[in-house]
């Protein structure tokens, strides 16, 4: 240390010396004047009785001092009467002790002689602040500061200057969190022109101090120093109290990433040199033991599923060197399962040596598992689509562990249906979930009409809220029974009941690089889904129906990102009418080209309905402005249904329009307007759009 007397920051002591004032000496006074006698020496010893001499009166004997009392008091005839002597308070009454002064009660009238209900006039004050130069604390001060906050109104003096003394201690709090430990503020108030109180706050920074010599006292690590490499501190850096305060909590991240899970920081030191105007830092750090994981084990009242399962949804291993963000991600896992009201995961020691020289370690799960059942519902309303609204009921641990039945419904204008599902999630597998269904399903539009049933099983990798996945896949297979209404020749609108029987094979594969699932402001996503199937129809006809999309999401501000969409679909290997009519390709639409009739585009009949086609193209740029929990949207979307196998990419139909959104914590609410350009016979002049989450 540098020479000058050094102080530490881990803690202030304060001693105050209280000199004591002398005692005053008593004033000395001179004697008294001396006084006249009453009587004479001579007439009194003349009116004393002479030695040995008898008489009547000093023969007598004395009267008793009661006597004596009476006889001096005047006759009762002359004298006046004294009134009769108070009863004495009872002993009890007086060894009571006086009640405290604050607690008696002053009526406003008698202490003010003024009106209680008479409002005592603001203090007016302005504020003016000194000193802070170019810190860039100013602003900061400005943020947090009693005075400023006041408004220029107090209730009283006094309160102007509690204000002034509370902003002394916060500027020479956000000082010394910048490293100025030698600030000082100080506040004063003072008459102002034109009547008022003027508060005028002066600060002194004084010099700021730097880290010196840096010591953490740790025990061996391995890889060696691993704790002075975790603590991002370096000496010449300014004692910044939050960059300090970080540096520790990085220490105490890093080594339980790295096999130490139970560390512990200590208090650090830090003494500062005046002379110097440094800081030497230091850091006491136990380490613990390094340790491995060995098993997992598991209690609560109520349990969702044992530690079996729970070894297929982490993804650490035994004899894996501890790392927290694999225990930090089994808890995250349990949560997204939606079983458990409250979960918490743990490591707890075993004292066992492990391999490498560890110990090892358990992670302990304490688990209650909460409400399995629950109700989920979607309502929409699209134009040409009419109202859907859509329910679900689950039971999401009917058969241990996530054996899950789902039954849906959907009542609309156009559809209605059920369905019901059973679904394992985490099958024998981490992310993975299996599931087989059944469905009856009637629709009823422009195009077609559909009396469906149909049986799925099928195996995916998909995205949760809380598990937003790079990759995701699916690949099943499905069965449908259908009877559908067909348009036979569209020159003369013939249509026909006609039953088919479809095998299919769909798989999808994804790519999603976006920041958000349900609200993405950034990013792309890409995804390809490919269905070889077989129609039953008389004769079988083999073909595959193939989609690809690909999104993206720029911010050209915080509060505004354009999103842009475009989709490539085709039926390749029979002809359109080979092809059920539920299973052809369509477009327009809330979630296809708006400003268009649901299935709207495309080859259309006699009647001007729509019949589906083999192949589609679509694009869509949308403007995104948010502000608060509210937004509004601007879009043009572009698209068309061709009855070729691959898109031609002309005669495209546009729309236009404007949506609004609510957004909450699951996603937005999304209303949109949207009209077409160039408007055909039979197309609606706008489009209205209702639904949950964006467009895309």
């Amino acid at each position: 240390m540098g020479s000058g007397q050094a102080k530490r920051v881990r803690r202030a002591l304060c001693l105050v010396m209280v000199a004591a004032s002398p005692l005053p000496l008593l004033a000395q006074t001179p004697p008294p004047a001396q006084e006249e006698p009453i009587l004479p020496d001579s007439e009194f010893e003349a009116r004393l009785p002479k030695a040995g001499e008898s008489t009547p009166d000093n023969q007598a004997p004395l009267p008793s001092i009661d006597e004596w009392i009476d006889q001096q008091m005047p006759q009762a005839s002359t004298a006046q009467q004294l009134p009769p002597a108070a009863e004495p308070l009872p002993e009890t009454e007086l060894a009571q002790p006086l009640p405290p002064l604050d607690s008696v009660q002053v009526p406003v009238q008698v202490a003010t002689d003024s009106n209680p209900d008479e409002k005592t006039p603001d203090v007016r004050y302005s504020v003016a602040i000194e000193g802070f130069g170019d810190t860039g604390l100013e602003d900061e001060f400005r943020d947090e500061s009693s005075l400023i906050d006041g408004h220029g109104r107090a209730e009283t003096a006094a309160m102007v200057q509690a204000r002034a003394h509370e902003d002394e201690a916060l500027a020479v709090r956000l000082f010394q969190s910048e490293g100025y430990y030698d600030a000082t503020a100080l506040a004063s108030l003072d008459q102002a022109e034109g009547g008022g109180l003027r508060a005028v706050l002066s600060v002194t920074p004084g010099k700021r101090y730097k880290l010196g010599e840096i010591i953490v006292n740790a025990g061996p690590t391995v890889p060696p120093g691993l704790v002075r490499d975790s603590l991002p501190l370096q000496t010449g850096d300014y004692i910044v109290a939050a960059a300090v305060e970080g540096a520790e909590a990085n220490v105490g991240v890093k080594l339980p990433e790295n096999g130490y899970p139970f560390v512990k920081v200590g208090e650090r030191d830090i003494l500062l040199d005046p002379a110097t105007v440094t800081g030497d830092y230091t850091l006491p750090v136990e380490t613990g033991p390094r340790s491995s994981f060995r098993d997992i084990t598991t209690a609560g009242q109520k349990q969702a599923f044992g530690a079996d399962h729970m070894k297929v949804i982490s993804r650490f291993k035994q004899g894996e060197l501890y790392d927290s963000r694999e225990v930090d991600d089994l808890r995250r896992a349990l949560v997204a399962t939606g079983l458990f009201s409250s979960v918490s995961v743990d490591p707890v020691r075993t004292g066992q040596p492990g391999p490498g020289g560890t110990e090892y370690v358990d992670v302990h799960v304490e688990q209650e598992a909460g409400p399995p059942r629950t109700l989920a519902g979607e309502l929409g309303y699209g134009t040409g689509q009419g109202f859907r609204a859509e329910g679900t009921w689950t039971h999401r641990n009917l058969f241990p562990p996530e054996g899950a039945l789902i039954i849906g419904a959907v009542a609309g204008t156009q559809e209605q249906g059920v369905t019901g599902t059973l679904r394992r999630s985490n099958a024998g597998k981490r992310d993975k979930t299996f599931q087989a269904g059944a469905l009856l399903n009637h629709q009823r539009y422009d195009a077609y009409e559909a009396f469906t049933a149909g049986l799925n099983i099928g195996w995916a990798r998909q995205s949760t809220p809380i598990f937003q996945k790079r990759w995701t896949y699916s690949y099943g297979a499905e069965i449908l029974l259908s009877n559908e209404k067909t348009t036979i020749d569209p020159a003369t609108a013939e249509t026909k009941y006609l039953t088919y029987f479809i095998g299919a094979l769909p798989t999808q594969l994804g790519y999603d690089r976006s920041d958000d699932l349900l609200n993405p402001t950034k990013g792309f996503r890409a995804n390809l889904r490919v269905s070889p199937e077989a129609s039953l129809q008389g004769n079988v006809s083999p073909y595959v129906r193939a989609t690809f999309d690909l999104t993206g999401y720029y911010p050209v501000a915080d509060n505004i990102v354009i999103a842009a969409r475009t989709r490539l679909g085709t039926i390749s290997g029979a002809a359109r009418d080979q092809v059920a009519p539920s299973r052809r390709v369509y477009a327009g639409g809330g979630g296809s080209v708006r400003g268009f009739g649901y299935q709207e585009l495309g080859p259309k009949d006699v009647n001007n309905d729509p019949v589906g086609g083999r192949s589609v193209n679509e694009f869509a740029v949308e403007g995104r402005y948010r502000f608060g929990n509210y937004g509004v949207v601007a879009f043009v979307d572009a698209g068309q249904v061709y009855e070729s196998a691959m898109p031609q990419f002309s005669d495209i139909r546009y729309g236009v329009g404007v949506g609004g959104r609510f957004y909450t914590n699951f996603g937005p609410f999304r209303a949109d307007i949207a009209m077409p350009l160039n408007r055909q016979p039979g197309e609606s002049k706008f489009a209205l759009y209702i639904g949950i989450g964006q467009a895309f």
